[in-house]
């Protein structure tokens, strides 16, 4: 049995398809923790998985809906900026207090998400073998491709390098409070924080396959491109009964788990809908109000959750802020999408989608109701749209999702372990 401790971002972006490989690890006879501050034990309790409370002195009780309350409202230049030093302070608890707490707990791997850098500079630190996870969007650096905060096209020639060079300065000015306490715990452990890219040199798995990202030349041969991570308890059971297969189209409408309180975007969508007479429903996650939600019962069916993937079956097209995990579901059912991104990653996915051919692009800041209905209208009604979708569910129907990740993931450190016994 190895114990694997995971180390990433206390949301449920990222946490949900940890949840389903630790699940999927405990099968095989391993031992799964998740570390991070007191209250992400709520997203982990129940679910198959250990917890193990770090950074009490900086975190205490509530300072988790703190953060999760700035990254819904971005604002501005000076909103982005503090959000990232808070995510900053994050990653330099953790690489303080992470060593004595893996230690404590007897880890003796690490699966660390691209998305927190301490997870692997710690687990170099204590020798121990590293994981790397992209749940989101690859972050992975190459001057072909641009930045992944983005929303440019791929576009290859000299012209395009010279403005990927520009954004990835721009990326390292913006990360520069990360940057500086990766610097400052690598020094003080005597390794170099950004060697291999900061990621694993062992392994990195992802859960987006290959057609869904920007061509690529410079991923290292450990790098492994994958399919979604899901399984039967990753399912909510539906509250209500799942919309009927009717006369007209179906859309379904998400915003994630941090900006479905966005109602102004929610009737935008609903009046797109409404003008090309095709059925809505939207899922807000819990973030509206009474009120709002009456606002928009006349436009369109509003429920708090569905059973995401089983809704998805049944639908035309699908309009989404890019997150990952919706973004998986709506292509294993090779449905096409409006991207609406709104924030973080989610302009650099919808431009990778729109290189795929499987979505129109309407930033949410420029998200008019004649822009909405004019991209829904496109994907709904010209066939190449979910002709793309449809390619991209057959190459991760070739996948086993997760399974697949935890073979390699078995082969890369566990197996090698038994072989030293």
């Amino acid at each position: 049995m190895t114990h694997f401790a995971v180390v990433a971002p206390p949301l449920p972006g990222h946490y949900n398809p940890l949840l389903v490989l630790a699940r999927e690890l405990g099968a095989r006879g391993h031992r799964v923790t998740f570390v991070h501050m007191a209250d992400a034990e709520r997203l982990v309790k129940g679910k198959g998985a250990g917890f193990a409370a770090v950074g009490a002195r900086d975190y205490p009780a509530g300072a988790l809906d703190t953060y999760v309350n700035r990254l819904a409202k971005p604002t501005g230049l000076f909103g982005l900026l503090g959000t990232l030093r808070a995510t900053a302070a994050q990653t330099d608890m953790l690489c303080r207090d992470l060593p004595g707490v893996l230690r404590d707990i007897g880890a003796d791997a690490v699966i660390a998400d691209q998305t927190e850098a301490a997870g692997t500079l710690v687990a170099r630190h204590l020798g121990l073998p590293v994981v790397s996870t992209a749940t989101a969007l690859l972050l992975n650096r190459e001057v072909g491709v641009p930045p992944p905060f983005v929303p440019w096209p791929y576009e290859a020639g000299e012209k395009a390098l010279v403005r990927n060079k520009g954004g990835y300065r721009v990326t390292d000015f913006l990360m520069s409070s990360m940057r500086k306490v990766l610097a400052r715990h690598g020094e003080a452990f005597g390794l170099d924080p950004f060697a291999d890219g900061g990621f694993s040199p062992l392994l990195t798995v992802a859960q987006m396959p290959k057609g869904l990202d920007f061509p690529r030349t410079e991923l290292p041969a450990t790098f492994h491109y994958g399919s979604p991570w899901r399984d039967a308890a990753a399912i909510p059971a539906a509250t209500a009964p799942l919309p009927e297969v009717g006369d007209k189209p179906l859309v379904f409408c998400s915003l994630g788990t941090l900006q479905g309180a966005r109602v102004d975007l929610f009737r935008k969508v609903a009046l797109a809908a409404r003008e090309l007479g095709v059925r809505l429903l939207i899922a807000h996650g819990g973030l509206l109000s009474q009120a709002e939600i009456g606002r928009l019962s006349d436009l369109a069916e509003v429920r708090a959750f569905v059973p995401q993937q089983e809704v998805l079956k049944r639908c035309a097209a699908a309009v989404l802020h890019c997150g990952m995990n919706t973004v998986l579901d709506a292509m294993a059912e090779g449905v096409p999408l409006v991207a609406m991104p709104i924030a973080f990653e989610q302009p650099a996915t919808a431009a990778r989608l729109a290189y795929a051919g499987v979505a129109e692009v309407v930033p949410a800041g420029r998200a008019s109701q004649k822009r909405l209905t004019a991209a829904l209208r496109a994907v709904l009604e010209q066939p190449r749209y979910r002709e793309n979708a449809r390619h991209i569910a057959a190459e991760m129907a070739q996948g086993h999702g997760v399974i697949d990740a935890a073979d390699l993931i078995e082969a890369a450190v566990v197996r090698p372990a038994l072989m030293t016994v």
